[in-house]
């Protein structure tokens, strides 16, 4: 017999799944049938919130959704924080779960991981939850998933299976082919609109989130409009580092809110507009002035945040390749052409980011060993200013959890699944010592899977970035001076290679020295010479 949980696991394989991120348990074994027979890798995390960044940091890398198999109550309310990262950074993410027999469910009698309402608890982290019923939903509601993956805005799902439901009878169902729905293109007639306003504005500029796939796009239109280009984090590399129309992603810092004040009309493009890249300082000024046009998968986001003067409800890819055939290239004198427009606003910058030369020279340090590295990052110092700082080329290089939802202990965990989508890249892990606390047995994790990522970890003894918060409005600090553990003597316990970088030099000495087969931490003070 062909049980659901082994179905499952071949229809899976058959639409390419190829990693699944999970901690069996007495709930979910019958998931694991099928998996020794197949051609699917199991990764098993310490936490489940571990496995949904994981499975984060591998679909961001690969393109494809990452696949959980989560236990029934604790293991669900425990990989809820990931979902939601994932669902405010529009991510796919496949996550299945089991749950009680369907006799038992809802009736609070105190069954074993049992919770009112399970599926409930996720829906607000997910695209949708289902609550499979009977063997025979399956290929439907598996379908109705990547549909959610392949033509919308990509967002967790989760599915959950009783544990009757999971050991039934499957040997009817056939494994399908899987039909790809086709993204939704835009409106000739509001193509032509927004060719014509953007072909004839004098002070254009361009928005691009993290919603746009393709740099060869992003680079045509920009260089067809001649207009500066400003990239949300997660939309990093989309743009090549040297471009003359980068302005990179410092949408909350004065040049770039006067360039978009003073716009006649700005596209944006696969962008929420959100506050955590168009208002990190938390004031409330970014302001477009002029005519905004706004592109999106999501037709509910078209409206929020600011109301565009034309919206246009489509795939960004597909929307992109229609307006460049509408549009003339710019024709425009020195002085309003966009490059020296753009030209002026980087400068402003530099002068702005006079005191972060520390920082700079880390990053560039890095690169100069690293050049190709993929960067994944929890919310601490180095990320906050690498989010300013650093262009790469190439997209999907620079992500990380200071964006969105904003929760720590990401970048570890992600780090592992975005080298497990390609062992190739360098993938280096921008850690604090406070968000690592919350994730540290991954490194665990790690050393079982033979992945080798490097873990730079910035250490300030605790949680400096909410001290000085707290300093700044008066308020004694509490809480933030926290316990600093031996995390080398740690790292080595878990079968890490660890050491304390004393300078760059010997920083960049310990990054030609990293192992491939298991992570090496790089300790790095927060204190000269790294820090002024």
């Amino acid at each position: 017999m062909t049980t659901c949980g082994e179905f499952l696991v071949k229809q899976l394989e058959a639409w390419g799944v190829d990693t699944v991120f999970g901690i069996p348990g007495v709930h979910t074994v019958e998931l694991y049938r099928g998996l020794p027979g197949s051609g699917i890798r199991h990764v098993t995390p310490r936490h489940e919130q571990g496995a949904g960044f994981m499975a984060d940091g591998y679909a961001r890398v690969s393109g494809k959704p990452g696949v959980c198999f989560i236990i029934t109550g604790p293991g669900m309310t425990n990989i809820a924080t990931a979902m939601g990262q994932a669902y405010a950074d529009s991510i796919p993410m496949l996550v299945i779960s089991s749950v009680n027999e369907r006799e038992r469910l809802g009736h609070g009698n105190g069954y074993l991981h049992e919770l009112p309402d399970q599926r409930a608890l996720v829906a607000g982290v997910a695209a949708f939850s289902h609550t499979l019923m009977s063997v025979d939903e399956l290929p439907e509601v598996l379908a109705r998933a990547f549909a959610v993956f392949d033509s919308q805005r990509p967002r967790p799902v989760h599915i959950e299976l009783p544990l009757d439901v999971i050991t039934a009878a499957a040997d009817h169902l056939s494994v399908q082919p899987r039909v790809k729905a086709p993204r939704p293109a835009p409106q000739a007639e509001l193509i032509q609109q927004a060719a014509q306003r953007l072909s004839q504005a004098q002070r254009p500029l361009l928005l691009i989130g993290g919603g746009v796939g393709e740099p060869d796009t992003v680079r045509r239109l920009a260089e067809v409009l001649d207009v500066p280009t400003a990239l949300t984090i997660n939309a990093k590399g989309l743009l090549p580092a040297a471009h003359p129309l980068l302005i990179g992603s410092n949408q909350s810092l004065p040049p770039v809110r006067q360039l978009a004040l003073g716009a006649d009309v700005v596209l944006a493009i696969g962008t929420e507009l959100g506050e955590t890249d168009y208002d990190v300082v938390f004031d409330g000024n970014f302001r477009i002035g002029g005519e905004l046009i706004r592109i999106d998968i999501d037709a509910e986001q078209l409206q929020r945040n600011h109301t565009p003067t034309l919206a246009i409800h489509s795939d960004a890819g597909l929307a992109i390749e229609a307006l460049l055939k509408q549009l003339p290239q710019r024709e425009n004198d020195e002085k309003s052409s966009g490059a020296t427009r753009a030209g002026a606003v980087r400068q402003q910058l530099a002068a702005d980011f006079a005191g972060w030369a520390h920082y700079r020279r880390l990053f560039d340090c890095i690169l100069d060993v690293l050049p190709d590295a993929r960067f994944v990052g929890d919310s601490t110092q180095t990320v906050y200013s690498g989010n300013h700082l650093v262009e790469l080329d190439g997209p999907r290089r620079w992500f990380n959890a200071s964006t969105g939802y904003g929760t720590l202990g990401y970048g570890l965990p992600a780090a592992i699944g975005a080298r497990l989508a390609e062992p190739a890249r360098p993938v280096i892990s921008l850690m604090g010592d406070g968000g690592i606390q919350f994730t540290l047995p991954e490194l665990a994790s790690a050393v079982e899977a033979q992945v080798g990522i490097i873990v730079l970890l910035w250490n300030n003894l605790g949680y400096g970035e909410i001290k000085r918060y707290m300093e700044r409005r008066d308020i004694t600090p509490l809480g933030v001076d926290i316990y600093t553990p031996d995390f080398l003597a740690i790292a080595r316990g878990f079968g890490c290679l660890a050491e304390r970088a004393h300078d760059h030099a010997h920083l960049q000495s310990l990054l030609r020295e990293a192992p491939s087969d298991r992570p090496l931490l790089i300790e790095i003070a927060e204190a000269p010479p790294f820090a002024p």
